[in-house]
């Protein structure tokens, strides 16, 4: 994938909100989501952020304003779930950007046809924007795996396969939920030392700052993705929390990995930004030289040179008590997508390599994005040293694990000299009480 006209910076909106360039969604950007009004009852149905609107694309269709040669895509963008348009492949998905790129500029013809398209972004709900039928969850940052390996592991905390192998598991797609959908602490068993275990609502909630990575196009049953075509098979990525319950982890883990621990709930932002949208913002994938290198199947030159993303990423906490005082959320990490130590493409050529067929709308999660430093940590199991060492919050609250009523924000952007700013809004949700077990 190449720089082409859409990412122009220099590119105007006749949608002046989408010109300040402090806004998540420029022209430049223009990601996808499945919306409708808030408190209506409306079907569901794609959408396309500029400034502070949603371009409907329903109304897009009926309204035939993009022409006819992409009218295909338009249909299936209209739809309640993506899953037609990420089967439909880049050449497809790029045309589709270019039409509205060109259309929602400043000056096109377009303008009057378009702006009875435009629903305020205050005045609509989403909801998840795909049909997932399966979620896997990897595990590719270096510096996560050794801080948390150093709690269980401080002799030996990065076990031998991570340097070999893109580490991941296959998670619960039924629980994915989108950004502002909170959730009930959840139960599970867990066991004090020298006692037997018991049934009761976890007390070391977590969360985990990951990005998601939608699968685009299919690959076979029995057929393999090679690194270098694995990128056409990604039609975008979005935020991702990968909420975790650390003591239920750590008593269910063994044998098999995460299971109760993980599958209660994954919130993930609403907005997905297309892969294209964010070729400005890659960067070179370099393994250290002492760190074995990839096996061929994982390995290729367009991976080392471009297969990383500069994506700044960043938590924030808001307390009940800060909500109650009507304080914001209160930031406490920033790190990069950069820092990961499997590229995308690798992540889709391990997952496939073994004949797995990926279908559109399955969903990849990188795994904890900690960055090389404390203040880069995604997870506050890093950042308390496994409960040891509490977070002081600016309030003078302190948290080593998220309580009830918590909230958690996400926030993800791109930017760099020459470029246009874009982002992808937030996730978020809010701890709630358990359920009686």
């Amino acid at each position: 994938m190449a720089l082409n006209e859409t990412h122009d910076a220099g590119l105007q909106s006749w949608v002046t909100s989408a010109n300040t360039g402090s806004s998540d969604f420029p022209i430049q950007n223009l990601p996808f989501a499945v919306f409708r009004r808030k408190n209506s009852s409306e079907t569901f149905r794609g959408g396309v952020a500029i400034g502070d609107q949603v371009l409907d694309m329903a109304a897009v269709r009926d309204a035939k304003a993009l022409g006819g040669d992409v009218q295909a895509q338009v249909d299936a963008a209209a739809q309640a779930q993506l899953n037609s348009l990420m089967a439909m492949g880049p050449a497809s998905w790029s045309a589709l950007r270019l039409a509205l790129s060109r259309a929602l500029r400043a000056g096109a013809a377009q303008e009057a046809a378009l702006k009875a398209c435009l629903v305020p972004q205050a005045d609509v709900e989403y909801s998840v924007p795909a049909q997932v039928g399966d979620y896997t969850d990897f595990y590719t940052s270096v510096h996560h795996a050794t801080n948390v390996g150093k709690l269980f592991r401080p002799t030996n905390p990065l076990m031998e396969n991570y340097k070999w192998v893109p580490i991941g598991y296959h998670g619960r797609a039924s629980s994915i939920r989108i950004s502002g959908v909170d959730f009930k602490r959840p139960n599970g068993q867990l066991k004090a030392p020298d006692a037997d275990p018991v049934l009761k609502p976890c007390n070391r909630l977590d969360y985990e700052l990951e990005m998601g990575i939608y699968a685009g196009s299919a690959n076979a049953w029995g057929d393999a993705i090679g690194i270098e075509d694995a990128e056409n098979h990604i039609f975008g990525l979005c935020l991702l929390n990968d909420w975790s319950a650390r003591d239920v982890q750590a008593w269910e883990y063994q044998p098999l990995g995460p299971f109760l621990s993980k599958n209660f709930a994954t919130s993930i932002s609403p907005w997905i930004v297309t892969l294209e949208a964010l070729e400005p913002y890659r960067t070179a994938f370099v393994r250290p030289s002492e760190d074995p290198q990839p096996l061929p199947y994982l390995s290729s030159d367009a991976n080392s040179q471009r297969g990383a993303l500069d994506v700044q990423l960043t938590v924030a906490i808001q307390t009940e008590k800060m909500r109650a005082e009507g304080k914001a959320a209160e930031q406490i990490t920033r790190t990069s997508y950069r820092h990961a130590y499997w590229t995308m493409a690798q992540l889709i050529a391990h997952h496939t390599v073994n004949g797995c067929d990926l279908q559109p709308g399955d969903l990849l999660g990188t795994g904890t994005l900690s960055g090389p430093t404390m203040a880069e940590a995604g997870a506050l199991l890093e950042i308390t040293e496994g409960g040891k060492k509490p977070l002081s919050l600016s309030n003078g609250e302190t948290r080593t694990f998220l309580l009830d009523g918590d909230a958690v924000v996400f926030a993800g952007w791109c930017e760099k000299p020459g470029a246009a700013r874009i982002g992808f809004g937030e996730c978020r949700a809010t701890v709630l009480p358990a359920h009686q077990a």
